[in-house]
């Protein structure tokens, strides 16, 4: 990126961006402290990390007009080890994912997020729309009528109100009347401040409070590496979105270092990991956001509001985060994707299933990401060898075999299976023209046919085997097969 470019990202219709940012915060609000309870942190421990991501991804991010926060998947992967062992552990995995990210970054590995089928994709909203809803029950479960009647409520306003208007975000107005409602007329429900204190002053820098032994590292590297996997994933996801809606392109690879950046401040500062919202992002787009300054000032602007007027969030009832919450599990679930299983292939729909039982199964994220990556790879190997095609023609003491298609691991076996070794025929000629060969393992398995051949008395002759295409072959193969 050109420090042109750069500064015009920042200087972008000032006013604009400013106010589209501070609608970005209201949305940004609501999410982040509900998450928080999902993590099993304080709201201030989120909150913080929101501020302090969204005013360093506006400066290090490859990406303008996307909203990041502590908020989403990564929350969900960092519960278990909070709730385990503790908010140290979870600075330090903090951290550490945050390096994970930068070194990412400079490796290029976030291309390897293009790798992420369309229907892994799909799985890993699904399971995260899952874990989010599964994650309100408790809150759901012993509970006194009051709970029910505000989340209903909730529900009413957050759906109908848009129907109206959309100029404040409906979960925002879902806070203030529920927390009106509780305020004048009290009754027996949780409320935020039952989580834990609210910020009441500027960030401070910190360092996790915990021994750095085998035992603590053993313990948090996994996390780190989930959260860090997840939350560029998500990050590249939201990402891709904006690039669909602007029509314009980020940098991938400054964004994931950007992230990784964040984060490693975010930790110093005692805060939990976040990534990309696609949600806030998309409300930041609709209202003018384009450049650095909307992203910069839904940071600015959450730390003002919550340094003022914490004593107000505190009173916010649980119930109309259990709403949101609803509300944003409802929103990230592919409903399509139910219709689509019966419409797209049949190992595409269950990987898409298999992606999302692995997280329901293990609360990982990434796992389920990982597996279902690995089983799109072996059902596309599998589609790839079925498409291999070897025909015989027999001409006098002349055999000839034509083969076409791709030729790999998984498919070599079938054209050595093709290959009469006890032939009657003197000359038995190879005709590889329509075949492409990919990998050692195809090359060996040529090897082996040609040896057997010969070693049953047979005149081999290969033809249509260009070097210059198949490249595997003139550098892995021996002597006698590039004589051929």
């Amino acid at each position: 990126m050109t420090p042109a470019l750069y500064r015009r990202q920042w200087a972008q219709n000032p006013l604009r961006e400013v106010l589209a940012g501070m609608v970005g915060t209201f949305a940004l609000i609501p999410e982040v402290v509900a998450f928080s309870y999902i993590a099993g942190v304080s709201p201030a421990v989120s909150l913080f990390a929101s501020f302090v991501i969204s005013v360093s991804i506006a400066i290090f991010g490859g990406r303008p007009g996307m909203i990041s926060g502590a908020a989403g998947s990564v929350a969900l992967v960092a519960a278990p080890l909070v709730h385990a062992h503790g908010v140290q552990a979870m600075l330090l995995a903090t951290l550490v994912a945050g390096a994970f990210q930068v070194v990412f970054g400079l490796l290029r590995l976030q291309a390897v997020m293009r790798f992420v089928p369309a229907e892994v994709r799909t799985g890993f909203v699904n399971a995260l729309a899952i874990m989010i809803f599964s994650a309100q029950v408790p809150q759901m479960l012993g509970v006194t009528w009051h709970t029910y009647a505000l989340i209903a409520l909730g529900l009413v306003i957050i759906y109908l109100l848009p129907r109206l208007s959309d100029a404040i975000p409906s979960p925002l107005i879902c806070i203030v009347i529920l927390t009106a409602i509780t305020m004048l007329h009290p009754m027996p429900v949780h409320t935020i401040s039952d989580l834990g204190d609210l910020p009441t002053g500027l960030p401070s820098l910190t360092f996790p409070h915990i021994a750095l032994n085998w035992a603590t590292w053993s313990v948090v590297l996994p996390y780190a590496l989930a959260m860090a996997a997840v939350g560029l994933l998500e990050s590249m996801m939201t990402a891709s979105v904006v690039d669909d809606i602007t029509d314009t392109h980020g940098d991938q690879r400054m964004e994931c270092t950007g992230l990784g950046i964040s984060n490693i401040l975010v930790g110093a500062f005692g805060g939990i990991a976040g990534c990309g919202m696609i949600g806030q992002t998309v409300g930041n787009l609709r209202y003018g956001g384009r450049g650095r300054l909307s992203t910069f000032t839904a940071g600015a602007f959450l730390l003002a509001l919550m340094v003022l007027l914490h004593r107000w969030v505190g009173q916010v009832p649980m119930a109309a985060l259990v709403a949101i919450m609803i509300m944003v599990s409802a929103s990230t679930f592919s409903w399509s994707s139910l219709r689509d299983l019966t419409r797209h292939p049949r190992l595409s729909s269950l990987t898409m299933l298999v992606t999302v039982a692995v997280v329901v199964m293990t609360h990982n994220l990434a796992a389920g990401v990982a597996v279902g990556v690995m089983l799109s790879g072996v059902f596309f190997a599998w589609h790839a060898a079925k498409l291999l095609r070897v025909t015989e023609e027999r001409s006098g003491e002349t055999l000839t075999y034509r083969a076409s298609g791709q030729v790999f691991f998984a498919s070599a076996d079938s054209l050595s299976d093709a290959i009469d070794y006890h032939t009657d025929a003197k000359t038995v000629v190879l005709d590889l023209t329509h075949a492409r060969f990919w990998d050692i393992t195809s090359v060996q398995v040529l090897e082996k046919i040609i040896g057997k051949l010969q070693s049953h008395g047979h005149t081999v002759e290969v033809t249509g085997l260009h070097h210059d295409q198949h490249g595997i072959i003139a550098s892995q193969s021996n002597e006698s097969l590039l004589a051929l």
